[in-house]
């Protein structure tokens, strides 16, 4: 990691996101993967007790279970991730925008819609990417980098499929019914960055 990297993953430490990054996540595993093997995972991520989902969350509890989800069955992880991501965007729509907002966004021309929601997003991108850096590209793509957050181990990939899900159910409840968003093939192995193009097939 370059200096530069190391001075910007120390000015965010301990790094915040949402509780249902964990909690959706264990709600969709103890549906898949039953209550035994949901417990043995909680275990080996080193999470005791479950979020409240009154606050904020340690980001670093989120790529634990994660990491060791995908270690216990790593095909099963994608689907965990996708499931997961999907009902994260749902509680978002449900309970963490206004109203008004998921009115007039359905409503909206699609090419109008989306940038709204875009910068929505990246108002509050830190709710999600933690100490990952979120840059749009447009209203219909973007990149989540996390170079310099520090990690101490790279994330799975499941963790990047769980963003493209999360976009895929904001852009078809907000955006257009046809929207999904598709992750990019990282430039090499192992690297933390990701790009996602959403399109639309309607």
């Amino acid at each position: 990691m370059s200096i530069e990297a190391r001075f910007h993953a120390r000015r965010r430490p301990g790094a915040l996101i949402g509780p249902n990054a964990v909690l959706q996540a264990v709600a969709v595993m103890e549906e898949r993967l039953g209550h035994s093997e949901t417990a043995a995972i909680l275990a080996d991520a080193q999470i005791e007790h479950l979020p409240s989902g009154t606050h904020m969350i340690p980001e670093a509890d989120a790529l634990r279970l994660h990491r060791w989800l995908a270690l216990h069955d790593p095909l099963g992880a994608f689907v965990i991730a996708e499931e997961s991501g999907a009902r994260t965007a749902d509680y978002i729509i449900a309970n963490r925008i206004p109203r008004a907002a998921v009115w007039l966004l359905r409503r909206l021309p699609a090419m109008l819609a989306a940038p709204l929601l875009m910068a929505a997003i990246r108002k509050h991108a830190w709710t999600f990417v933690g100490a990952g850096d979120f840059a749009p590209q447009g209203a219909w793509g973007f990149t989540i980098d996390r170079t310099a957050a520090g990690d101490s181990l790279p994330p799975p990939d499941s963790l990047f499929a769980w963003y493209a899900a999360v976009f895929t159910r904001l852009y078809r409840q907000l955006v257009s019914r046809g929207c999904e968003c598709r992750m990019q093939a990282p430039a090499a192995d192992h690297v933390p960055l990701r790009a996602y193009a959403i399109h639309r097939v309607d």
